[in-house]
């Protein structure tokens, strides 16, 4: 069977069906391939699943520690199999909710591995997708215009320490626990690795973290980092950085000992269980890259500012092409493809403005350049720092630790980067991200006035401290 579209999107993830949906917004015929389901990483395995668990793991604490509120509660437990549940209907929930979308915007789906064929009696141009389906039935011949690939990625593993899914795994066998272990080490300091670090302390897990560099989230500002550093400490979770992963041994009773060198010497730590967060890998082997002039460059697919590859038919989109690896990046990715291959000469990315969060516990939320960074690029800055324990919200809400850092340009006052540490600063990243679009300046982020009491003050008070002139401290 062949079929004939304006476009055909390989991955049904976040980037994958957003580009779908823009695409039947401007008048597309457009089919998703999709071999597993829609939604992708992020629902599935991903964003949502692990935020569920997060905020699980946040009343938990919180609910262990209502008594500083005049709360008196008694005999507090933790029932994971509920945990468990409330995720899997979360995600059932959003699932139908994207299966909705589809059908509103006329969308086929197919259920099947999708792979790129080279030129053929169906196409001179190479493009045209065949459709393989797991129980056998004869292949669908998808004959695009277009195509964008949005095959997503998947956990990175290490030489010499085997996946399997009991002792040792990564975040995709870690969500879908019964049971919590007692004691878990996790390899790789890094988003994911400090969110599961974050999490599973917070529901009583003993947890041991190594980082190969010399500071975890190796990506954010140092004055972050070790803010971060200090507040999982304080949470019992113990960090070794500048650690390189040796070598493993499982035992049935003890569980694995993990050999680490660090400094030169080698350390063990056993604990039930081990998660390998050591970042992310494309999904780009046996989809017919070969069969096309797409360049592949540092294993992700080279693509330009409208994430045309060398085929300009063909686009790619989200964490095949590498970049900052986030779901909505990729969303927006795969609506700059659709818009450019209309004809609409959209706005290219500039990934500056793009948000970076960790919704761990402390929260963290990034954008722009680190202080370090700046630096390193030749710029003279000026630095305003706040913290939340000068802001009456955060007194109230009961949390206190962790700081807004705004670093600008000291000649031309423009806004370089912005960093924050503290509670619910991935909610608060989006007023920054809206300043950076705009061009804001700091002394022109303090004019908006931020109610009383409220979290976000902090934001302006951050702003008229990069030229010293804050008011609460």
């Amino acid at each position: 069977m062949t079929k004939n579209y304006d476009l055909v999107i390989l991955g049904g993830g976040t980037g994958g069906y957003v580009a779908a949906i823009r695409a039947s917004q401007l008048g597309m015929d457009v089919a998703i391939v999709e071999k597993e389901k829609l939604g992708g990483t992020c629902l599935h395995k991903g964003c949502i699943p692990s935020k569920a668990l997060l905020r699980s793991a946040e009343v938990y604490r919180q609910t262990k520690t209502a008594n500083q509120f005049g709360i008196e509660t008694t005999n507090t437990s933790l029932n994971y199999l509920k945990v468990q549940e409330r995720k899997n209907e979360i995600i059932n929930h959003l699932h139908q909710g994207v299966q909705a979308l589809m059908k509103k915007g006329k969308i086929d789906v197919f259920e099947g591995y999708g792979r790129i064929l080279g030129p053929s009696i169906f196409s001179p141009m190479p493009g045209t997708i065949s459709v393989e389906y797991e129980n056998g039935d004869e292949n669908t011949m998808l004959i695009p215009k277009n195509v964008i690939i949005a095959t997503g990625s998947k956990p990175k593993t290490l030489p010499n320490l085997e996946i399997d899914g009991q002792y040792v795994m990564t975040s995709d066998e870690a969500l879908e626990m019964e049971t919590l272990p007692k004691s878990i080490t996790i390899i790789g300091g890094g988003v994911i690795g400090v969110e599961w670090a974050s999490m599973l302390v917070d529901f009583g897990v003993e947890v041991t973290v190594i980082e190969y560099f010399e500071q975890i989230v190796p990506t954010v500002d140092r004055s972050i980092a070790k803010e971060l550093e200090s507040q999982l400490e304080k949470k019992g979770v113990t960090l070794i950085t500048g650690g390189k992963f040796v070598s493993h041994s499982t035992n049935e009773e003890k569980g694995v000992t993990i050999e680490v060198e660090v400094n030169g010497t080698i350390e063990k730590v056993t604990s039930e269980k081990v998660l390998v967060s050591v970042g992310r890998e494309p999904n780009k082997v046996d989809i017919g890259i070969e069969n096309t002039s797409i360049e592949v460059e540092n294993e992700f697919l080279k693509v330009n500012k409208y994430n045309q590859t060398k085929e300009s038919h063909i686009y790619a989109i989200g964490d095949v092409i590498g970049g900052m690896q986030l779901a909505h990046v990729a969303s927006h990715e795969g609506i700059v493809a659709v818009e450019h291959m209309a004809g609409l000469n959209p706005i290219p990315i500039n990934y500056d403005n793009i948000p970076i969060c960790i919704y761990s516990h402390p929260e963290v939320a990034c954008i722009g350049l680190t202080e370090r960074q700046a630096k390193e690029q030749g710029f003279d800055i000026q630095v305003g720092k706040f913290p939340f324990q000068a802001i009456g919200k955060a007194q109230v809400y009961g949390e206190v630790d962790g700081f807004v850092k705004i670093i600008a340009d000291k000649h031309t006052e423009d806004l370089l980067g912005v960093h924050m540490i503290g509670p619910h600063v991935t909610d608060m990243i989006s007023e920054v991200g809206l300043a950076k679009v705009l061009d804001a300046t700091p002394w022109e982020m303090s004019l908006n006035v931020h109610p009383h009491p409220s979290l976000s003050e902090i934001i302006g008070e951050a702003a008229m401290a990069v030229d010293g002139s804050q008011i609460h401290i």
